[in-house]
């Protein structure tokens, strides 16, 4: 194991769900803190949480991963963070309505992309060249068992998945012999605001997705980036995929009675 004590993380997406509980576990290990997220005000809450609850330097990004210019002026303006950057997690992405795709909106079609595939892009080349400058630094994205098989409804945002699965394979290439790790982190069925967000608010239609069953908590996601990142530099944790025990997959899943 690598002590991660003194090192600085930036995490995307962080003002809830699995973002929320990775910058906290990360800061539990003493690592100094990035956040970023679309939401000031949840920004500042959780930042204002983690430096009393652990006594680390946090720094707040206030942007939208989808507007390239936006995310670059954010980035520039933290140009001295980036310098210091060791890990990096692209944890910023959502999931739109469950359409099939010839009911399908082009708008939710266009903001799964933008978010879970091009925003991870942008931050990442932000980030990255000081990396393999320094010889030194881990990116770790968060992917989806979605990214290894689809289900009805779900082509684009199963597509954005496969993507960051093959963004990650491909990095790992980009970056060999420069000492940076690549990870990609895979969930199965997690309870978070992923459903509600989905539906469109509709909190009856989100809870239905996890009746009857365990489903994964953000902490346990935050659990397996925390190891990932914390194991020595020579090793490095491609791939993780974790689900809930009462899931085998995305087809199926164990749902109790009553």
């Amino acid at each position: 194991m690598s002590t991660i004590r003194g090192s600085w993380a930036l995490v995307t997406g962080a003002t809830s769900g699995f973002g929320e509980a990775i910058a906290k576990r990360l800061a539990a290990e003493g690592c100094a803190l990035a956040i970023t997220g679309r939401r000031e005000d949840r920004l500042e809450r959780v930042a204002a949480e983690i430096r009393r609850e652990h006594q680390v330097e946090v720094a707040t990004l206030a942007f939208d991963v989808r507007d390239r210019a936006a995310t670059e002026r954010a980035l520039a303006q933290a140009d001295s963070l980036l310098g210091k950057t060791d890990i990096l997690v692209n944890n910023a992405g959502l999931a739109l309505a469950l359409d099939p795709v010839h009911a399908g909106s082009p708008d939710d079609w266009d903001q799964m992309i933008d978010t879970n595939v091009k925003g991870l892009l942008y931050v990442t080349r932000a980030v990255l060249p000081g990396m393999t400058q320094r010889r030194r630094g881990h990116v770790v994205n968060i992917g989806s068992v979605a990214g290894h098989l689809v289900y009805a409804g779900g082509a684009v945002y199963a597509a954005t998945k496969f993507a960051v699965r093959a963004i990650s394979d491909a990095l790992r290439y980009d970056v060999l012999g420069t000492g940076v790790r690549v990870t990609n982190v895979e969930p199965g069925l997690a309870e978070t605001e992923f459903s509600l967000v989905r539906f469109g608010g509709d909190r009856e239609r989100a809870a239905s997705v996890y009746k009857g069953v365990e489903p994964l908590r953000a902490e346990d996601v935050a659990d397996a980036v925390a190891w990932a990142v914390t194991r020595p530099p020579h090793v490095n944790v491609q791939t993780i995929l974790l689900m809930p025990t009462d899931q085998a997959g995305p087809h199926a899943l164990h749902r109790r009675q009553g």
